[in-house]
């Protein structure tokens, strides 16, 4: 039956009524959401609340009566983005069954819907490459928020800079890391909260969460159906919290291009083009205390872009498996040695300074580093086949530079826990290695891998 005058002056001023032509019946937090005018929103829901349904009608109802509104559907594939965008089709053809004149097709495809009013709602998968030429932006919506790279957030922000638009961001937990969390758990962001547990969703029964609390574990389920920000299990650095400062006194924020009487300037580097190029630095001071301030995070970058970003003062420990960057450098003027690829020892000594409150780390300074610090975890129990001893090879890029640093400058350190292993063989290639980096055992003075040339006299 078509829509009357009357139904259609109330669907424009009512976007909950989508769900009435659908035949659906919206739960109360649902029509809260539809009715909210609030320019910044973000879902916390959990598995099967409705959430993307609903931000399906409102993005259709926008498209109908704002005319020339462009409407942008995130995810981190296309694949997510593609769902959502079925969900908004399943709307339109509704609406357009019963209401033909306020809803007509100028254009449609697969990830695209376009009305003679000039509205346009596509769906686009998380790359930012392909992001960038989007302007005016009326509504921006992201799904699976807490799965989408920062880098992504980031790039698309400024689309909604002249238009004023609104921006949706809808997920489900997954740690405590990223824009995601970082949005939910800032208390003076404004932005409009909506938390939906899945007590709360009446299509979802008592009998399946106790089913699922069996089965998932008391974590799991809590980030899946209790809105939930759970630390990942089995973390690297479970306490690595603990060394981030939110300020760090207005002396340590000293410039990076001169000495300090603070300490020495260091740095770790984890060389990188496809994986990111990752680089942390601070001072080490005169109570042993590392503070990292700065950071460099860069993917698909050629070195000399890198050499441009960093400070040139910091005395770099490298990953030793770059001996040509390292020497590239060098010859730019750099100060870099090589660090200590044991991966054991160099997390071990980590650890130390965690502990021991040895390490802090400036919360906005070091956002990859943190990030990675809430992801770098061993296998568990079901990943079978992988040493349960060694970390996970992912998320570890910023970590991988600190713990290179680390290893040089807590060398004693090292050299203690070394002796204390019984695999003679890792003995021999240390006594190896040591004699390899010694410029008065094997290498010539004149040679670019010489460490000693790369020191500095007043270091």
């Amino acid at each position: 039956m078509a829509l009357t005058p009357h139904q259609t002056i109330a669907l424009a001023l009512d976007p909950a009524m989508l769900f009435e032509i659908c035949g659906l019946v919206p739960d109360p937090w649902q029509q809260e959401l539809l009715r909210s005018t609030a320019p910044r929103i973000l879902l916390n829901c959990c598995r099967q609340a409705g959430k993307s349904t609903t931000v399906a009608a409102l993005a259709l109802h926008t498209a109908i009566f704002q005319a020339e509104s462009v409407i942008l559907l995130l995810s981190r594939s296309q694949r997510q983005s593609s769902e959502l965008f079925r969900k908004v089709l399943g709307f339109f053809q509704a609406v357009e069954a019963r209401a033909e004149k306020i809803a007509r097709v100028a254009a449609r495809s697969a990830s695209r819907l376009e009305l003679t009013n000039g509205s346009r709602i596509l769906s686009l998968p998380g790359q930012e490459g392909t992001l960038r030429s989007y302007s005016g932006v009326r509504l921006l919506i992201i799904d699976e928020a807490a799965r989408v790279s920062t880098d992504l957030y980031r790039a698309v922000r400024p689309m909604l800079a002249v238009s004023g638009g609104r921006l949706i961001l809808l997920s489900t937990p997954f740690g405590r890391r990223g824009f995601y969390y970082q949005a939910y758990a800032d208390p003076v962001a404004h932005w409009h909260r909506f938390e939906v547990r899945a007590e709360q969703v009446p299509r979802i029964s008592r009998a399946f969460l106790d089913e699922e609390r069996r089965t998932l574990g008391r974590s799991w389920f809590n980030q899946e159906y209790a809105c939930s920000f759970e630390a990942v299990e089995g973390l690297v650095y479970p306490d690595f919290a603990t060394c981030v400062v939110q300020a760090i006194a207005a002396e340590l924020h000293m410039e990076t291009t001169r000495p300090t009487t603070l300490g020495r300037l260091v740095g770790g580097i984890d060389f990188g083009f496809r994986n990111p190029f990752a680089a942390v630095w601070g001072v080490l001071d005169r109570h042993d205390v590392l503070w990292l301030f700065g950071e460099h995070y860069e993917r698909h970058t050629p070195l000399h872009q890198h050499a441009a970003k960093l400070p040139r003062t910091v005395a770099w420990y490298a990953d030793p498996a770059g001996a040509n960057e390292i020497a590239e450098l060098r010859c730019g003027g750099f100060v870099v040695r090589k660090g200590d690829n044991a991966l054991q020892a160099g997390i071990a000594a980590v650890t130390a300074r965690i502990q021991t409150g040895r390490l802090k780390v400036l919360a906005d300074g070091c956002p990859h580093l943190l990030s990675e610090a809430q992801l770098y975890r061993y296998p568990s129990h079901a990943e079978g086949g992988v040493d349960p001893e060694k970390p996970i090879d992912e998320h570890n890029h910023a970590l991988a530079a600190l713990r290179y640093l680390v290893s040089r400058i807590d060398a004693h350190c090292m050299v203690r826990l070394r002796r204390s292993t019984s695999d003679q063989d890792s003995l021999l290639q240390d006594a190896e290695a040591s004699e390899e980096d010694s410029p008065r055992k094997s290498q010539p003075w004149l040679r670019l891998d010489n460490n000693a040339l790369w020191t500095r006299l007043n270091a």
